[in-house]
């Protein structure tokens, strides 16, 4: 039995049930994020390992120690009348876990032994790293030899998932629609943030609240907007959406990719990294807010990392032809269209597969991972079955092919489907594993973990049974449509009773932080041009896109097929944190040049004379709700001034400290 504290790892047994090869052996992407799999059976040098948090091999969610601090630290604490910034930044912000099971504000055990307080031994979740665990016998289900769980009930499965699931909400029901659920649903949880519906929707519906998000849901109402939201094609694209042509591969086809290739080199261009950079401009400047939002979780639920070999020809059109395709139409549509595209079939050795030499990578993804769950009842002579099955499909020119000459004729039974499947027909043959792959994508098993994951992603990393359970059969009843499945999640009384239930991952904190300081996409005044094949605009989102590698989280970033963890758990690092805050004062500095700022003496349009309800005023314009006393004083400390002193409009020139400190808070870092 495996300790429920480590989080997954995916120990895979050989057809034989030997154990696997390693992960960290080379040419397999769970070591290497550009290589290939390595096929299965293939001889290593060293067995199987038992991994902690990071993963072996895998890019690490948290952060060194340390990251980030020589900018935090820019004061000292000596200053007669101030907390000293660093203090006072760490008592807002290195709380998050804890503000979300609670109203307490004390320290994380890593953010305590970084500001000289005791230390903890272990990682985030009190997990160890063992070695030498033994593969999962072949024949028996995942769920009854615990090797690994599935990705967010392992985190959730620590001290501190414990501590949090103690605030959760328990129980709920349906209404007629989103605005008569908000209006009749009590928050009862204790949380630090504003019991307003309208500020609760647009922080979980959107990458971060907006002035004008915030407007557009009291002006519309809650339905209204709900229903504009779910119908993206017809909100008319943004500026930054439109200059989003100044990333010129973004529309280009596979093909084109691959023919161009040449002239793409010689010019810098990256088209994998382009997608990244264009999906970053949705993220902060798309009014099509919720679609990018559900793009953002089918990327981590049917996950193709952007980084593999053949990602810079592919997975763009992955990107755009699967998921954005299906993110608001149908999953079972979205699972059959992925393992016909190339990008899939390559990144899990598809192509390699044949009936003489059977490659199990995607037929086990595909069930642990896409459908129906690691605990979906499945077992390893399922997981045979199905990759015999998807012998034949691979890429060849650039293209899906069908090579009937390597496919496995023979009577197949995967989780109660049977196939005689015994066709000589190519393309009966091929619709076949269509018809496997929309049956497993309907599998009740499937139904209950997607509406899982959607209710952790949009309620509570612990997500509420009663939710699941609807969700599941709304699920189930409209044949895995999206939108049924998302009106039903804000028509619950569980959504409107979740406030602060969710923190913000490194990327969904820095998002909504260009979108609360309302940067614009188009260069400031000081730009100066460096690079002659880049736009301004194309160099801002690159200098974005690295930001977040450097805090280990960017779209489509996870080596692995599993995607990124959900939970906050997962996510607890103190480097990360100070390292998101110095970003953050690096844009209300408007140092980023390539964008446009609002001036940090600007963000309140009439700011008031006193520090105290100047203080006031920035936290409504900046986290859309006022702050505790005591996370007032702490502000207040960083200028050095008292509630009732007399202060201009750029707080006697500490207003950058002061809203720096405000988007530190919990406020901002919960959602």
């Amino acid at each position: 039995m495996a300790d429920q504290n480590v989080p997954p790892h995916r120990p895979h047994a050989t057809p034989d049930g030997r154990p696997p090869t390693s992960y960290d052996a080379p040419g397999h992407p769970y070591g290497d994020p550009h290589a290939g799999y390595a096929p299965t059976g293939s001889p290593v040098s060293r067995g199987p390992q038992w991994v902690g948090p990071e993963g072996l091999g895998r890019q690490a969610f948290h952060q060194p120690a340390g990251t980030g601090l020589p900018t935090l630290d820019d004061d000292g604490d000596g200053d007669r009348g101030r907390v000293g910034r660093r203090r006072a930044l760490v008592a807002l912000g290195g709380t998050a876990a804890v503000v979300a099971g609670g109203a307490a504000l004390a320290m994380s055990p890593q953010v305590r032994s970084l500001f000289g307080a005791d230390t903890v031994a272990g990682d985030a979740t009190g997990a160890t790293v063992t070695d030498g665990t033994p593969a999962r016998p072949s024949g028996q289900q995942p769920s009854t030899v615990r090797t690994y769980t599935e990705q967010n009930e392992s985190y959730m499965g620590s001290r501190a998932g414990a501590a949090l699931k103690k605030n959760s909400p328990n129980g709920g029901r349906t209404f007629s629609g989103p605005a008569a659920a908000a209006a009749e649903t009590p928050v009862t949880v204790k949380t630090v943030l504003a019991k307003d519906p309208i500020r609760h929707l647009a922080s979980r519906a959107t990458f971060g609240a907006t002035p004008k998000v915030l407007a557009d849901i009291r002006r519309m109402g809650i339905d209204a907007w709900v229903r504009q939201q779910l119908d993206p094609e017809k909100i008319a694209p943004s500026a930054a959406e439109l200059k989003l042509a100044e990333l010129p591969t973004l529309k280009l086809t596979s093909q084109q990719l691959r023919d161009q290739r040449e002239q793409l080199n010689a010019r810098g261009a990256q088209p994998e990294r382009e997608m990244v950079d264009g999906t970053l401009a949705r993220q902060i400047w798309s009014e099509r807010q919720l679609y990018e939002v559900m793009v953002d979780f089918w990327n981590d639920f049917l996950h193709v990392a952007a980084d593999f070999d053949g990602g810079e020809a592919y997975r763009n059109s992955f990107d755009r032809d699967v998921v954005r395709k299906h993110a608001m139409g149908s999953y079972p549509e979205m699972l059959v269209a992925a393992n016909r595209h190339p990008a899939l079939l390559l990144y899990l050795n598809q192509n390699d597969s044949r009936a003489d030499a059977v490659n199990e990578n995607l037929a086990r993804e595909n069930l642990e991972l896409y459908s129906v769950g690691v605990d979906g009842g499945y077992t390893e002579k399922d997981v045979r079955q199905a990759a015999l099955l998807q012998t034949g499909r691979g890429v060849d020119d650039g293209k899906y092919v069908f090579r009937n000459e390597r496919h496995y004729r023979g009577k197949v039974k995967i989780l109660g489907f049977s196939h005689p499947n015994d066709s000589a027909d190519p393309r009966k043959a091929d619709q076949v594993i269509d018809a496997y792959l929309t049956y497993i994508a309907l599998h009740p098993s499937t139904a209950r973990y997607v509406a899982r994951s959607l209710a952790t992603r949009f309620v509570s990393d612990t997500p509420p049974k009663s939710l699941v359970d609807r969700l599941t059969k709304i699920y189930t009843v409209n044949n895995g449509s999206v939108k049924p499945l998302l009106m039903s999640l804000f028509s619950s009384s569980e959504f409107w009773a979740a406030v602060g239930q969710k923190v913000r991952r490194p990327m969904e904190y820095l998002v909504a932080t260009y979108r609360t300081l309302g940067v614009g996409p188009q260069a400031g005044p000081g730009f100066r041009q460096g690079d002659s094949t880049r736009t301004a605009f194309a160099q801002g989102l690159r200098q974005i896109h690295d930001k977040l590698r450097e805090l280990g989280q960017y779209p489509m970033g996870q080596p692995t097929p599993d995607g990124y963890p959900d939970v906050y758990v997962a996510w607890t690092s103190a480097g990360t944190m100070v390292n998101g805050w110095n970003e953050a004062a690096d844009l209300i500095a408007g140092r980023r040049t390539q964008f446009t700022y609002t001036r940090p003496e600007k963000l309140v349009a009439k700011p008031p004379t006193t520090a105290g309800a100047y203080v006031d005023a920035l936290a409504q314009r900046l986290v859309h709700q006022k702050l505790s006393t005591r996370e007032k004083n702490l502000i207040l400390g960083v200028a050095g001034v008292s509630a009732t002193a007399k202060v201009d409009a750029t707080f006697n020139g500490a207003v950058a400290a002061v809203a720096r400190a405000i988007l530190a808070s919990p406020q901002h870092h919960l959602r």
